[in-house]
């Protein structure tokens, strides 16, 4: 009987062991951004806007009002001027528009009440800005970092207005009625179109990763294309998950599966395509919504848009369109920071020019539809996003990601277990297409967030008290550079 249990036990050993030889985990690296990662760098204006507010915020109410009114008009006096001039990415009246939008963020994020003009601003700015886009050329640097600093900037500045206000926001933001021939139908408050494409933010630590690793930082994490049946008007949506493939979710589905944030995008109906046939967009997302319930379409951790075989979410909207005559993206988004491709490259990624979700908004083809913003979940936005900056920072000083060795045996008996499930088409819980080393990699990854996370809460917390105000995204960010433990160079 104890040789029985010796053998057993020297057995279970064995193939423990035999289990915990690492292996070759090098991924390699298909394509590399060339490109230069945009650095604001503009952190004194920051702290003077900040200083700024804090100003304001002892004034009189009545005082604020007016110098909320002087400066609102005098923006709508040089979007009106830019609306009869037109202009060009490098035109120099932009980035002084850029500042006194800035300026009146501070003074209206001070006030007690909702201000409407500034938002009317904002949204006046916007449409004009993607309107100007049509006729540049987006495959310029100077056109992607007028279009980002415009575009992402005001978005920033809104949010810090938003996080500032003691009222309850309304959470959708209407930009423009494109016109659409296509099926319709309504989501919280959005009309949406067939073939509209659903730009949003996931609440989870990858979908942080996904919107701030690119060269130009973002918002958004993820792409779903939007089918609405004919006659019955219910809309699905068809999108590429990390732990299933490619599926279709029901819009309750879609609404479960937490949002922070999402934008409605929207072929421009001018499009010499869609002149041509209107049912353009229908047509193309039913293709795509019958392909995937033809076939098992894997997800793409490699980012790989030229090959339809496997799908990230960005290459399920990009596809089809493609399909049928339309290229979106028309500027390939570029991931160039070292720190940022080897982070991404530990799970799985091997392609840094690619589609990144938050590039499909300056895409000049589409129109912005509307927005919405789950404002009760906007700070833990900010919060994901501030800590995944501090961690970009310690991916690019060199920092990796290490895995407890220990636990490589169990992690490929699961991987095994996860594999026999994938064939009969159910879920495990290492997703298709990610090894077991990357899986626990991934476990050390949130688990470093989580903790970093807790940190700058604790002091974002301590700041409020002290100060009176929630910190803005910069403090945010200065909050988690210090607790990360990389050296912060000056």
């Amino acid at each position: 009987m104890k040789k029985k249990v010796l053998y057993v036990l020297s057995g279970f050993f064995v193939i423990y062991g035999l289990l915990m030889i690492p292996g070759d985990t090098s991924i390699t690296i298909e394509s590399e951004g060339n490109s230069t990662p945009f650095i604001w760098n503009q952190d004194n204006r920051w702290n003077r806007l900040e200083d700024q507010f804090a100003m304001i915020r002892k004034e009189n109410p009545e005082s604020i009002q007016i110098q909320v009114e002087l400066l609102v008009s005098d923006l709508q006096t040089r979007l009106n001027q830019l609306t009869e001039d037109g202009f060009t990415p490098n035109d120099p009246r932009l980035e002084p528009f850029l500042n006194s939008f800035f300026n009146l963020a501070s003074l209206v994020a001070a006030q007690e009440t909702q201000n409407e003009d500034f938002f009317n601003v904002y949204n006046k700015a916007r449409l004009l800005i993607k309107e100007q886009s049509i006729n540049w050329d987006i495959e310029k640097m100077e056109t992607r970092i007028a279009l980002y600093k415009m575009l992402y900037g005001m978005r920033a500045a809104v949010e810090e207005v938003n996080l500032q206000s003691k009222q309850h926001v309304f959470p959708v933001l209407y930009v423009k009625d494109e016109p659409s021939a296509t099926p319709s139908t309504n989501i919280l408050g959005i009309e949406v179109h067939s073939g509209d494409l659903l730009v949003s933010r996931g609440g989870v630590e990858v979908s942080a990763l996904i919107s701030r690793g690119n060269d130009f930082p973002g918002n958004f994490s993820h792409v779903a294309l939007i089918y609405v049946e004919e006659g019955t008007n219910i809309p699905y949506m068809v999108e590429a998950h990390i732990e299933r493939g490619v599926a279709i979710a029901t819009l309750e589905e879609y609404i479960k599966d937490r949002k922070l944030r999402f934008m409605v995008l929207r072929p421009r109906a001018d499009l010499p395509q869609i002149r041509e046939n209107p049912m353009l967009p229908h047509i193309a997302a039913k293709e795509m919504f019958e392909e995937v319930q033809e076939r098992h379409i894997p997800y793409d951790f490699k980012m790989n848009f030229f090959d339809p075989e496997a799908m990230f979410c960005s290459e399920v909207g990009s596809y089809t369109y493609k399909n049928n005559g339309i290229q979106l993206w028309q500027a390939e988004s570029t991931i160039s920071s070292q720190g940022v491709v080897s982070l991404l490259n530990t799970f799985g990624v091997e392609n840094f020019v690619t589609q990144m979700p938050s590039d499909l908004e300056y895409d000049p083809q589409l129109s912005v539809v509307a927005e919405w913003r789950d404002s009760e979940s906007l700070y833990d936005d900010h919060i994901y996003n501030a800590v995944i900056d501090a961690l970009l920072m310690c991916a690019d000083k060199g920092e990796r990601v290490d895995y407890n060795i220990l636990m490589l045996p169990v992690a490929r008996v699961i991987k095994l277990y996860s594999g026999i499930k994938n064939i009969f088409g159910s879920e495990g819980p290492i997703p298709e297409g990610m090894n077991a080393v990357q899986a626990l990699k991934n476990n050390s990854f949130v688990e470093r967030h989580e903790k970093l996370k807790e940190t700058v809460i604790s002091k974002a917390e301590t700041f409020e008290k002290e100060k009176g105000y929630t910190p803005p995204y910069w403090e945010l960010v200065r909050m988690a550079e210090e607790s990360s433990g990389c050296s912060i160079e000056k």
